[in-house]
């Protein structure tokens, strides 16, 4: 699974997904596909695809869970291999895939 991957399975199911870094950080990437370390302060020393690569924990969100009040959904945790599962649910909407990568 590659960062592309998680980065449409959020956008087409309006999702944040979340993981841990090595370094103790957090890395989000959001509902529109955008990946951000919210507590870095300066060029990174790291490569966010290979921190993926070695993760096997993610949280995943709902894109209006965050700042809203009432029943809000709550974090799913999954491992990489549910992950990927919906990944590849969300890749063939009614059985057929649009867009090859060969």
């Amino acid at each position: 699974m590659k960062l592309n991957d998680v980065r449409r399975l959020a956008i087409r199911q309006r999702v944040r997904v979340r993981f841990g870094l090595s370094n103790g950080m957090e890395c989000v990437i959001n509902e529109h596909g955008i990946s951000r370390v919210p507590q870095l302060n300066s060029p990174p020393d790291f490569s966010i695809e290979q921190e993926l690569a070695g993760t096997e924990q993610f949280s995943v969100e709902p894109a209006g869970a965050m700042g809203t009040k009432g029943s809000a959904a709550k974090p799913r945790s999954l491992t990489r291999a549910e992950l990927q599962a919906m990944a590849a649910s969300a890749d063939t909407p009614g059985g057929t895939q649009t867009d090859h990568e060969e």
